[in-house]
């Protein structure tokens, strides 16, 4: 992965269009940046800010009294976590995230994935999207591919759909779709613990194999398994209007 972060901090040495630099720094979306400079309340090096600028390394870059730095450049990736690494910020687990990724800026992830699961996982050094992402009251969408030990059947289907107990309560309706004889995908809106293991478990189901697709707007795509990517200006301009109301 060494490349990788190489060549990500050689672009960051580039000039950068003052409303990305904005966007990047977790202020707002590119689209509210541009309403924030042509509204005057954008400063770079003392002057006004003005559309379609770049910002070199080094520049001064202000929102009235607050100044944005570059050193709060927001990262925002998405991660294809192989099975077996494990997402906390322990350093003494050899096989966390953290490690695995090794990226040269502290951040963690967005939601956990268990040892045993694999795909997208969101990493950032941005708590207030963590926040706003992962309050179960937001009722951001999750979706995830299951393949259990035996043949689907619409009873099955069905129960997943309407909730299941577990952990003494019923897990919200979800979407569930039927994709082969003993594959699924399914929808949430909550995240309990290791919760659609427990599900399947619940109705007499093992799983086999569970990976997450997407989160939200953000899909995993044909990201290779152990490889990571910036997430997208276009992915992140969606995901700020999103959470723009989410209970922080």
């Amino acid at each position: 992965m060494s490349n990788q972060i190489e060549r990500e901090f050689r672009e960051k040495r580039k000039p950068l269009r003052l409303n990305k630099y904005l966007s990047e720094a977790g202020v707002c979306s590119r689209r509210e940046a541009d309403r924030l400079i042509a509204s005057g309340k954008v400063w770079v090096d003392g002057l006004p800010g003005r559309t379609g600028m770049k910002i070199l390394p080094g520049q001064e870059v202000r929102i009235g009294k607050k100044v944005v730095s570059r050193q709060e450049e927001m990262v925002v990736l998405a991660v294809n976590k192989p099975a077996g690494i494990v997402c906390t910020e322990e350093r003494r687990e050899r096989n966390s995230i953290i490690r695995f990724l090794d990226y040269p800026v502290r951040i963690t992830y967005v939601g956990r994935l268990d040892k045993d699961s694999r795909g997208l996982l969101l990493m950032t050094n941005n708590g207030d999207i963590i926040n706003r992402m992962m309050r179960a009251y937001n009722r951001h969408e999750k979706e995830y591919k299951v393949t259990v030990d035996k043949a689907l059947t619409p009873e099955f289907l069905g129960q997943m759909e309407k909730g299941v107990p577990i952990l003494d309560t019923v897990t919200r309706p979800c979407l569930v779709r039927q994709i082969g004889k003993y594959t699924f995908s399914i929808t949430l809106t909550q995240g309990l613990n290791r919760q659609i293991r427990r599900m399947c478990e619940a109705l007499g189901y093992r799983v086999k194999d569970l990976v997450r697709v997407r989160i939200m707007n953000i899909e995993l795509g044909p990201l290779k398994e152990g490889e990571y990517r910036r997430v997208s200006d276009e992915e992140l301009d969606e995901l700020y209007s999103r959470i723009k109301d989410s209970v922080n």
